[in-house]
């Protein structure tokens, strides 16, 4: 049953994510669906690192003014930090291969990894670590550092804890976080592609950074007897 619960949490999950609903308005819906079950409950504190089979670190660029572009990161690593009486006192980092990203098209991921853009050979990571986490509004924002190709600059995230799942006997206590925001790639020194006679960007500047994390806290081991 609770195998049921988790696997229920993450399609429903997956599915506001990708909606573009109200990360506040699904964390209510986990709240009224799971609630009965005992499922949804106060987090713990401790470490959670990311279960790479559920979670998201992706990203949408323009293409020509007509649509926008997604990709991801296959391979990547991260870590929560999650202070539960202050969740002002937490911290999160993540580490992602350059090498690993994925649009769906061979051609496409091979430019992207030329020195047209990531120069993936010379800058084989991006990662992020967290400053400072502040509560705003109903949400929370995440603020910290972001290198990639070797320059570093300050980035913020607003995201929301969209639920928790209890320990079983296979694993640890989950959490869900869900969080989107903007950068320019054009700051990282991620330069290709020229304007159209329109003047409109052939790839536009802003890049829409998605994260959706499923991270797990490590089982306690009993004491020895």
């Amino acid at each position: 049953m609770k195998r049921f619960i988790c696997i229920a949490a993450v399609v429903i999950g997956t599915v506001y994510f990708f909606s573009g609903s109200d990360a506040g308005a699904f964390e209510q819906k986990m709240a009224e669906r799971f609630a009965a079950n005992g499922a949804v409950q106060a987090g713990e504190s401790g470490k959670y690192t990311f279960d790479v089979s559920h979670t998201f670190i992706g990203f949408k660029v323009n293409h020509m003014g007509l649509i926008d572009v997604p990709g991801h990161f296959r391979a990547f690593t991260g870590e929560i930090s999650y202070d539960a009486a202050d969740v002002t006192k937490s911290s999160v980092n993540f580490t992602a291969k350059m090498e690993s990203v994925d649009t769906g098209v061979d051609g496409r991921d091979k430019h992207l990894r030329s020195a047209d853009f990531f120069e993936a050979e010379k800058y084989p990571e991006m990662t992020f670590k967290s400053t400072r986490v502040e509560k705003r509004g109903n949400g929370l924002v995440v603020s910290g550092d972001l290198t990639m190709k070797g320059i570093t600059k300050p980035v913020s995230i607003p995201f929301q804890i969209s639920g928790w799942l209890p320990a079983t006997q296979r694993a640890g206590m989950k959490m869900g976080i869900t969080g989107e925001t903007t950068i320019n790639r054009r700051d990282f020194n991620v330069n290709y592609g020229n304007n159209l006679p329109s003047g409109i960007p052939a790839i536009g500047n802003e890049v829409k950074v998605q994260i959706a994390i499923e991270a797990i806290k490590a089982r306690e081991t009993p004491p020895a007897q």
